[in-house]
């Protein structure tokens, strides 16, 4: 995954993002699994909205992204916001590499979908998954295979921001399921273009299952990653959650009552 022109302009383009609804949902699992402060990392943080809105309620957080210049703008942030104690790493997930245990990690905004093809998604996974404490939380986002084969498709979307003119293109390969992303910046004032291509690739529940417990991951919860209500067939993203299995029973550690809110 690229960014690197991306990243100056993130923000804009992601204004729409409801933080606050995903923020109350990633404090109510923690609260729910009894993780009121320790160390979480941010896996794909970006720019880090999420990290400095976790760090700001107490956690210690870890924010680990491939793109320098996305963590860049997260240094930025939390220097303005007066935000301590940060430990932001560059880091490609499939090699992740914490210097210890961390007490739960999540993951939004379809970061997994940028790995590909299974076999390396998968690889990320237990990379990730590695490092959290039997009994810790994992909570992450996928756009659904309904969005990369109907909204994303092959379709091409332009966008306008700040200054900057974004045309997104998509190309959709049905053989492996991935959606190849070209995208071009262009600032209106000066005409200066950059340009940046990705790939998404689309995991059904299925697979997404056999990598969690290849991970040692005990799925709690599969909601709509966007409502956070059930799933429906024209979802276009899936929230995630999962904990870190023990050598006793790791569902253990949630009451039966809590067990049925899972199911709510």
């Amino acid at each position: 995954m690229a960014y690197e022109s991306l990243a100056d302009v993130y923000d804009a383009f992601n204004e729409d993002a409801n933080y606050e609804a995903l923020y109350e949902k990633i404090q109510s699992v923690l609260h729910r699994a009894g993780i009121s402060k320790g160390i979480i990392a941010d896996l794909g943080c970006g720019t880090g909205d999420m990290t400095l809105m976790l760090a700001q309620s107490g956690y210690d957080m870890i924010g680990i992204d491939a793109s320098e210049e996305m963590l860049c703008i997260l240094r930025e942030k939390a220097a303005e916001l007066e935000v301590e104690g940060l430990l932001l790493l560059q880091q490609d997930l499939r090699q992740l590499d914490l210097y210890g245990t961390i007490h739960a990690a999540i993951s939004t905004f379809d970061t997994f979908n940028h790995i590909g093809p299974y076999e390396e998604f998968e690889k990320a996974l237990v990379r990730s998954a590695l490092f959290i404490e039997p009994g810790g939380i994992f909570l992450f986002d996928l756009n659904t295979p309904y969005k990369q084969e109907h909204i994303l498709a092959n379709h091409t979307y332009e966008m306008e921001a700040q200054d900057v003119l974004c045309l997104w293109k998509n190309r959709y390969d049905e053989k492996t399921r991935a959606t190849h992303i070209s995208v071009e910046i262009q600032d209106k004032e000066t005409g200066e273009r950059e340009t940046d291509a990705f790939v998404e690739y689309a995991y059904d529940l299925p697979q997404v299952r056999r990598a969690c417990e290849e991970a040692g991951l005990n799925i709690l919860e599969i909601c709509d990653g966007e409502t956070f209500g059930e799933l429906t067939p024209t979802s276009q993203r899936y929230c995630i959650t999962a904990v870190k299995r023990s050598d006793k029973n790791c569902n253990a550690i949630y009451q039966s009552k809590e067990n049925e809110a899972w199911e709510d």
